[in-house]
């Protein structure tokens, strides 16, 4: 159960929290895009099973992979991509607490 909330909890609750109390221009607008990190998952559906509760996302799916992780970094770098690099991130903060609590380190 505490696995769950912290996955789900780190994936809605901290970018709501973020938006709304850390953003200071276009609070809705922010949240959002920090929201829609989590359409990085598309790439789940590409895997075999496409759900797997003890598979650790890290460096297993392509979007989560240390490539695409690096490349979220990179966007912190730039005013108008800055956003989308933390809810990315955030995503992937997320994906990786829940390896940690599976005790599987990602590859």
């Amino acid at each position: 159960m505490l696995r769950f909330f912290l996955h789900y909890g780190i994936h809605f609750l901290v970018p709501i929290l973020i938006g709304t109390l850390l953003i200071k221009e276009n609070k809705i607008k922010a949240t959002l895009i920090l929201l829609g990190a989590i359409l990085i998952d598309i790439d789940h559906l590409i895997a075999n099973p496409i759900f797997d509760s003890f598979r650790c996302s890290i460096n297993y799916h392509p979007l989560h992979s240390y490539w695409a992780i690096g490349f979220y970094a990179l966007l912190l770098f730039n005013k108008k991509t800055q956003i989308f690099g933390i809810g990315l991130l955030i995503h992937i903060i997320a994906d990786l607490t829940d390896c940690c609590l599976i005790g599987i380190n990602s590859n």
